[in-house]
């Protein structure tokens, strides 16, 4: 999903971390030269430099002039720590991809590797934009008449109430800005639509979007994700991973379901090929690829965080994806629009502790 605004003249520089993920570099490589022949971005590809010609060798390519390789010796494994960047390997691939962005040589940087390691080195390294205390992935996902935001779904396992009103603020802007959504409808993912249910966090948050002043719908239950009832779903990291995860298996596994069950006759074939157009759009809007990767909110520059078992049509599509994020410039954006809410609250005689 492409981010909405006008065209720019200037080509965006997406680092991207070669070595992370589980089909790395192979993969990584291969969806970096497909979004150097499709898109008008720069890529520097970070990793060990040999790992990465070897790769380009296997494909038979050479380096497009708008890719350039960026070597970096060490790699964070999935079983490393989330420091690990920062203290043990900091000439790992995550931790030149942030170097490479707090520089300037980069506006953003892509990684399927070490979630916990990308996002301690964002927020370190990067640092946060005003107003804001910890980072949210922001997953989009299908839905009945178009695509609901969850935030978090990964970069916080556990959040504090102010945390979770930070990500409903930023979730608001971002469906406005990105997904063309004046008015987004905010729902807190809970156990029941009544205000009283959920565990003691649910119930705290819930008081506390209420008086944000976003339309803040209540509490919204799982099926909200895809029924339409809201835009926005804010919860902790710990349960969106949980509802991303599972939802992508969902989608996986409805995908074989249609496919054993369209051929299993001569009849259903010739059917299936009729309706090959429908089953294709229905294909690409559950599948998590299409989406390349979810955006860390939060953190100075662009931060697109993938699955870690990315293909390179995965790959793709988070350069995009974080091409089209510095295009639009949303990290400002957000903290431009954090800035005036402040203001309008504290003008209001609102207290506010963390925004």
């Amino acid at each position: 999903m492409g981010l909405g605004g006008s065209a720019s003249t200037s080509r965006q520089t997406i680092a991207v971390d070669a070595m992370g993920g589980d089909n790395a570099p192979r993969q990584v490589v291969e969806g970096a030269l497909l979004a150097a022949d499709q898109y008008q971005v720069n890529i520097l590809l970070v990793g060990r430099q040999e790992d990465i010609q070897r790769q380009l060798s296997v494909l038979s390519r050479s380096l497009p002039a708008s890719v350039e390789i960026v070597d970096a010796r060490e790699v964070v494994e999935m079983s490393d720590t989330a420091f690990s960047p920062l203290r043990r390997k900091r000439d790992s691939s995550i931790r030149v991809c942030a170097n490479l962005v707090r520089e300037g040589r980069a506006d953003a940087f892509v990684s399927a590797g070490n979630t916990g390691a990308t996002w301690m080195s964002a927020y370190r390294v990067l640092g946060m934009i005003e107003g804001v205390s910890r980072p949210a992935l922001a997953a989009i996902v299908p839905r009945i008449g178009g695509h609901t935001l969850i935030l978090d779904v990964g970069a916080n396992v556990d959040s504090k109430p102010h945390h979770l009103r930070e990500f409903a603020v930023m979730g608001h802007f971002y469906a406005q800005m990105v997904m063309g959504i004046q008015d987004p409808r905010v729902g807190l993912l809970s156990n029941g639509e009544e205000e009283g249910k959920g565990n003691e966090l649910t119930k705290e948050v819930f008081n506390v979007l209420k008086a944000t002043g976003l339309n803040f719908i209540g509490n919204a239950e799982g099926r909200d994700i895809y029924n339409g009832n809201a835009d926005v779903i804010v919860c902790d990291g710990f349960i969106g991973n949980v509802v991303l995860k599972a939802s992508e298996a969902l989608a996986e596994m409805v995908k074989r379901s249609l496919r054993e069950e369209l051929t299993r006759s001569v009849m259903r074939k010739a059917g299936a090929f009729l309706a090959r157009g429908a089953f294709d759009d229905l294909r690409k809007r559950i599948d998590y690829e299409e989406y390349g990767g979810a955006p860390l909110l939060g953190v100075k520059g662009g931060c697109i965080v993938c699955h870690g078992r990315s293909q390179a049509k995965a790959i793709k599509n988070a350069i995009r994806v974080a091409a089209s994020f510095v295009e639009n410039r949303i990290d400002e954006k957000i903290q431009n629009r954090i800035g005036e809410l402040h203001s309008r609250e504290q003008a209001g005689g609102i207290l506010v502790s963390t925004l």
